[in-house]
């Protein structure tokens, strides 16, 4: 079985899997929407649920790691001591496949865009939406979209596939541990040259960088917030699109270090490092500049990470000093997040396909990347407008995350036993656990995932009962139907996948117990 190098490279990567466009879009948008007070529920719960799950997925990594399984229905199947807990588990790799469907895409924007500012084509503020449009072949009628892209788009793309797959390719240690160890330091010193100046922009109309530190650091209507199901679905949301949990990434990745190594301080380090490029980076970019230079305006592109990314930040770029040079340096930032976060998306499925069905590696990449490139000639092909990218951001990126971060924690729990895992995690652990630990992840953890499964729901029926929604999208749109039939074609190969390997891991189970 592979294993990492080094417990720094493991430590990078789950920080690299976790460090992706959510951090440098995603999360300054909702901020930016609903104001400082969203940090409160934000950070609530991380300690709930984010840091918890995201322990019980490095505990069950390593664990099932030592019985020398490295999947996740292979490690839930090891751990459970149950054969059905595999079909379960086999959503695990499936769910990020999904994202995969699009976030490809968005990470070819990205590459694309920093050669546009390198060249100096970039966009100006006053075209930035339409000429991105017409860039991707949509326009404002809802054309097919990429259908007529540009040709440097698909040059983007092409470059992004070969690139994910050859790192792929090179396996754990030689291709993801060595692409994360360069490019996780690369990704922070650019976003702290960045943050830096940034932090030194001249007043733009009376707007400071104070003004827009204000607007994301002070907690304003803090009641009204508090109080709003809404905020806490969007800062539960993000902790899941900031960790990575819930897509099997940091099992499959902690599967593959040795047995003395400590879970927890690396666990707690790669949340915290996710954190700071978030909140202290991300955050500390876009929030104050965005405001320094577009002002009330800047509200109008919150709640949309392609928004803030394609349409908001050239005008900002185009108003700074030197800012052709920052908005390539922005955007090579996160082709480097985009990059570090594809990588964890396809290395659950290239784990399982191995392990279950005993394939090369080089078989497993092409099955891998067969049903990858099914999903995405479905947002080619087969959809008007972003139908298709918002079926799937919905189904596996809100509810399929959720999901998944369910079972893991049902698992952990139940089937494994709270007190067997927490004791696994303490083993060899170099800090001291904090108190009620096992009281938070054996009722508080599920218990508000639970309440944020069907919080969603509820919302998805309500919307439904009003003409509105994705259920709706399901019914009236031929790319959203064909979205699902991708999805739920892939999750019955991996159910039959997860029936073959059941043979493997039963003698797995034999062995470790004679």
């Amino acid at each position: 079985m592979q294993s990492w190098s080094t417990r720094l490279g493991v430590i990078l990567a789950v920080t690299g899997s976790a460090v992706g466009l959510g951090n440098f879009l995603r999360f300054p948008g909702l901020v930016a929407e609903h104001g400082g007070a969203f940090i409160i529920p934000y950070v609530i719960a991380f300690l709930i649920i984010g840091l918890p799950v995201a322990w019980m997925e490095w505990t069950m990594g390593r664990a099932g790691g030592a019985r020398g399984t490295c999947s996740v229905p292979g490690i839930m199947r090891a751990l459970g001591g149950q054969r059905w807990l595999a079909y379960p588990g086999a959503l695990a790799p499936a769910i990020p496949i999904f994202l995969c469907g699009f976030y490809l895409f968005v990470e070819a924007w990205c590459l694309a865009y920093a050669w546009k500012y390198l060249i100096g084509t970039a966009p100006g503020a006053a075209t930035a939406k339409q000429d991105f449009l017409q860039w991707i072949g949509a326009t404002e009628d809802h054309g097919y979209l990429f259908l007529h892209g540009s040709a440097d788009l698909w040059g983007a793309l092409l470059l992004v596939l070969a690139i994910n797959g050859l790192v792929i390719w090179f396996g754990v240690s030689r291709g993801i541990e060595r692409v994360c160890t360069w490019a996780m330091p690369l990704l922070i010193a650019i976003a702290l040259l960045m943050v830096g100046r940034v932090l030194t922009l001249p007043p733009v109309e009376g707007r400071s960088v104070l003004d827009g530190l204000a607007a994301m650091w002070e907690p304003r209507e803090v009641a009204s917030k508090l109080t709003s199901g809404e905020v806490w679905l969007a800062a539960a949301g993000q902790i899941f699109f900031s960790l990575s949990v819930g897509i099997g990434a940091i099992t499959t990745y902690a599967a593959y270090m040795r047995r003395d190594t400590d879970v927890a301080l690396s666990g707690l380090t790669a949340a915290a490092g996710n954190e700071f490029c978030e909140v202290a980076l991300g955050g500390m970019i876009v929030v104050p500049a965005a405001f320094v230079f577009l002002g009330a305006s800047y509200a109008a592109y919150t709640g949309s990470s392609i928004a803030m990314g394609f349409f908001a930040l050239p005008g900002v770029f185009e108003a700074m000093p030197a800012g052709r040079w920052f908005g390539f340096l922005f955007f090579v930032l996160l082709s480097l997040a985009a990059l570090t976060s594809s990588l964890s998306m396809i290395q659950p499925s290239m784990a399982f396909i191995e392990e279950a069905l005993g394939w090369s590696r080089r078989r497993a990449l092409l099955l891998v990347f067969a049903v990858l490139l099914a999903g995405l000639g479905i947002v080619v092909w087969a959809c008007r407008g972003t139908v298709a990218i918002d079926t799937l951001d919905f189904w596996a990126a809100t509810l399929g995350i959720t999901a998944v971060a369910l079972i893991t924690a049902l698992v952990f729990n139940w089937a494994w036993g709270t007190e067997r895992g927490i004791a696994e995690l303490r083993r060899e652990a170099e800090i001291a656990l904090p108190p009620g630990l096992g009281v938070v992840m054996r009722w508080l953890a599920p218990l508000a995932l639970l309440i944020i499964l069907g919080w969603f729901l509820w919302g998805e029926l309500q919307a439904f009962r009003d003409g509105k929604g994705m259920l709706r999208t399901l019914l009236a749109e031929r790319g959203a139907q064909l979205a699902m039939a991708w999805m739920l074609a892939t999750i019955a190969l991996y159910l039959a996948i997860a029936r073959c390997g059941q043979r493997r891991w039963d003698a797995l189970i034999t062995k470790e117990a004679a």
